[in-house]
Parts: C-alpha cells; sequence; structure tokens
C-alpha cells in the first residue's frame, strides 16, 4: 500500500483550520480517490496556544515555518501565511529548494513572484498549486490551464473581490452610501480594518496578473494592470446604471487587442443581461470567452475558510495521485513577455457623471467639448436635485448630468474633460465609468 501524504501546513488562521477540519471530515474519501491516504503532520503559526476550534496537539509544531517546510518528515507544503515577501516567500522557496511540492493560497506572493518560483519547481520537478489564490472556490486556475487548454483565449473578466461585491450590492438594493456599507462589512468580517487593498482594487489586480499569465501564456505583468477602486461611486452613480439598464460591478479584466494585452481593473457598468451582472454578494465570478468553446462563467463563494479549503484539496489531491504540471500551463521559458496595451488606447462606451453649474452657456460648452473629440453621445440624463429657483430659473448651483457615450477611446475622454474642467462650467472632478456591452 502507498504511504500516505504527509503534510505540513504553515498559518493557521481561517483557512488552514478549514483545511485541518474538511481533512478529518473527507479522510477516507481522499483515500480513495487518490489511491493513498492524505495526512497532516506538522503545522506552524505565530500563536500555540490559540483556540482554532480544532485539535493541533497531534502534529508536530515548529516555531520557524521555514524549518518547517525542510523538515524530512513533510511531504508537501501548504502555505497560508499571506504577503508577498517575508516567512511566505522564505517558506514556498525552501520548500521547492528541498523538492516538496507547494500548495498556497497567496495571490499576492505569486502576482510578483510567481515566475521565479515556477522556474524553481520546474527544475526540481515538482507542482505549486495554488488554485486557492484566485476566486476562492472558483475552480478557474484548473479550467485554464487544464480543461480550456485547447482553446485560445480572447478575454477574461470577473468579480474577484467579494468585499467590494458585497459593499456595491448592498449600496444598490438598500441606497445606502459607501463608507456606511463599508462599515458594516468591517463589522461583519468582510472588510479589514485598513479596507484599501481590497476597495483600491489591489486585491483584484493581484487575482488578474495570474489569470492573465494562465490564459494568454504571458509573463505576470502586475505592473502594467490598470486600478482603479469603488470609493468614489455614490447611491445616484448606482441609480442612473440600474435605469438604463445596467449594474455596477468592481471588475478585473483581460483581453488580447490589437495594440498588446490590455489588463485593467476598475468600476464597470455591466448590462443586467449578462450573468456576470447577477451575482450579489460577496460571491465571485468570473467569465471566459475562448475559442471553440465560446463564453463560459463560472459563479461561487469568493472567500471564506472552507470555500478556499476546498481549492487547497483539490490541489492536495493532485499532489498525492503524483500530477505535475507547469503551474502557468507551460514552461517558465515558453511564457511571453507581453505588448502591455496602453489604456489611453482602450476602446468602449463611457458613462460621465458631470457635476454642472447651472447658468447660461454651460450645456453647449459640454457639447462642444465632446464634439471636438469626435465622441458621440448616445444619451443625455440630467437630474435636478430640487425644484428651480424664482427669477430666471437658474441658481448657478451643480446640476447633476450623466453622459452616456457610444464606443471612443480613453485619450478621447481624458482630454474633453480636461477641456471641460479648464473651461470652469464643472464645479468638481467628474464621475467616469466605462461601460461593457453585449
Amino acid at each position: 500500500m502507498v504511504e500516505a501524504l504527509r503534510v505540513g501546513i504553515a498559518g493557521l488562521g481561517t483557512v488552514g483550520a478549514s483545511v485541518v477540519r474538511l481533512l478529518d471530515a473527507h479522510a477516507r474519501t481522499l483515500e480513495a480517490r487518490c489511491g493513498r491516504g492524505v495526512a497532516i503532520v506538522a503545522v506552524s503559526a505565530r500563536d500555540r496556544s490559540r483556540d482554532r476550534g480544532v485539535d493541533i496537539s497531534r502534529f508536530e509544531w515548529f516555531d520557524d515555518p521555514v524549518a518547517l517546510a525542510r523538515a524530512p518528515g513533510v511531504d508537501c507544503v501548504i502555505e497560508l501565511m499571506g504577503g508577498s515577501d517575508g516567512p511566505a516567500k522564505a517558506v514556498v522557496e525552501a520548500a521547492l529548494a528541498a523538492g516538496r511540492p507547494v500548495v498556497t493560497a497567496n495571490k499576492a506572493l505569486l502576482a510578483h513572484h510567481g515566475a521565479a518560483l515556477a522556474r524553481l519547481a520546474e527544475d526540481k520537478g515538482v507542482s505549486i498549486g495554488f488554485e486557492a489564490a484566485v476566486a476562492g472556490g472558483i475552480p478557474i486556475v484548473k479550467a485554464l490551464r487544464e480543461t480550456l487548454a485547447g482553446n485560445v483565449v480572447h478575454r477574461i473578466s470577473g468579480i474577484l473581490n467579494g468585499t467590494c461585491n458585497y459593499i456595491l450590492s448592498r449600496m444598490e438594493l438598500e441606497g445606502l452610501g459607501f463608507e456606511e456599507v463599508l462599515a458594516d462589512a468591517q463589522r461583519l468580517g468582510y472588510a479589514e480594518a485598513d479596507p484599501t487593498f481590497d476597495v483600491g482594487g489591489f486585491d483584484t489586480a493581484h487575482k488578474l496578473a495570474i489569470l492573465t499569465s494562465l490564459a494568454f501564456g504571458t509573463q505576470i505583468d502586475a505592473d502594467a494592470i490598470h486600478i482603479e477602486g469603488i470609493s468614489s461611486i455614490t447611491p445616484l452613480d448606482l441609480k442612473m446604471a440600474d435605469d438604463l439598464g445596467y449594474r455596477i460591478k468592481l471588475l478585473g479584466v483581460a483581453q488580447r487587442t490589437e495594440t498588446g494585452i490590455e489588463q485593467r481593473v476598475h468600476p464597470t457598468m455591466t448590462p443586467k443581461t449578462w450573468p456576470i451582472a447577477q451575482v450579489m454578494g460577496v460571491t465571485n465570478a468570473v467569465n471566459v470567452l475562448a475559442e471553440p468553446v465560446g463564453e463560459i462563467t463560472l459563479v461561487g463563494p469568493g472567500a471564506g475558510g472552507d470555500a478556499t479549503a476546498s481549492s487547497i484539496l483539490a490541489d492536495l489531491v493532485d499532489v498525492a495521485r503524483g500530477v505535475v504540471v507547469s503551474p502557468f500551463a507551460q514552461p517558465v521559458a515558453g511564457l511571453e513577455r507581453a505588448e502591455r496595451a496602453p489604456m489611453q488606447r482602450h476602446e468602449g462606451g463611457y458613462y460621465i457623471r458631470l457635476s454642472v453649474l447651472d447658468r447660461p452657456g454651460a450645456a453647449a460648452a459640454i457639447a462642444t467639448r465632446m464634439a471636438e473629440r469626435q465622441i458621440s453621445l448616445e444619451s443625455i440624463v440630467q437630474r435636478r436635485p430640487g425644484p428651480r429657483p424664482s427669477g430666471d430659473g437658474r441658481s448657478g448651483a451643480p446640476v447633476p448630468v450623466v453622459l452616456i457615450t457610444y464606443a471612443t477611446t480613453e485619450a478621447a475622454i481624458r482630454a474633453a474633460i480636461e477641456a471641460m474642467m479648464a473651461d470652469g462650467h464643472i464645479a468638481e472632478p467628474p464621475q467616469v465609468i466605462r461601460i461593457e456591452r453585449e
């Protein structure tokens, strides 16, 4: 009988505790599917005495996670410490250098050091499993690396951060402001005390960088991603989107263009008819457009102990079965350095909300600036906050005006806005949201 796979876990937070619990609960099923048992033998964490809801006294304890990674009694290392550098990187490097496969949920580590770690794994003939690093329980990594291996991917997009999707969903459904919903998200544990990494779009960008490499066979290039967060989104924007047949989502998008691979993270107006627009709350979704399969959408829990642990177990099964594949679908040497598509050349429709001073000539000046850049308008919507004053009917106070454009370029939009601001008819910087159309 084949000996059990001996596993060491570095990091025993919510996800680590879930891995321990699920391995206990599904031990027989995993053994039947793998042809061998999977057993935790060693653990490492900051606090040995913390109550994690699982019994860790039966495992060998390591104060030093790097020592765990090098321990002769460990066959495979699960890294759940987090962080792009420091102990997490040291643990993964030590395990790979010792010829041990690694399973990780660390998207930051992969976004910054994925190629170097994959090269080390290839040199040692072992694997790095990172299904849990992107979209929690959604099996998008295996889908891109294996199931869709016979396809050419043209575009991949997704809701990759549950915190942002929760906030936007609550704001839309309840008409609440960003700060109020963020405070609730922090109280419920959906957002960190410092939420910048999530709401600023950086978490989504790390995940998108990994998906881009898998989808297009390119080197990871996190610095090429245009990033915008959701803190500027207002209830008025969500209401206008609803009236126009859209829903605002923070999307990570990567696609092939004539000028290179375009990678961007930003709030996006998505048609309500799209499957991805129906995804609410903390749920994630990933949409892939490929040939010949066409368009597919995967939806599921993007975070949480059990969902993330589910993906970790999937990678452990591969390790136990002896499956070794190139981490990014092909050898690192074959990954191309993609030409970056400048964001200024992005083409698409735009939602532009202006705070226009209500005075003669303002509307005409705005129309002129748009026409100068050959920007065609699909619609113009003016929302008055209250009744007009007496007299000439103009107060000079700002009035919300929403412009919806046909397809144009980012450069044209930015130039038109700069000219509008210089004219002095706009009270504050405009809100600009890109539109994805069917």
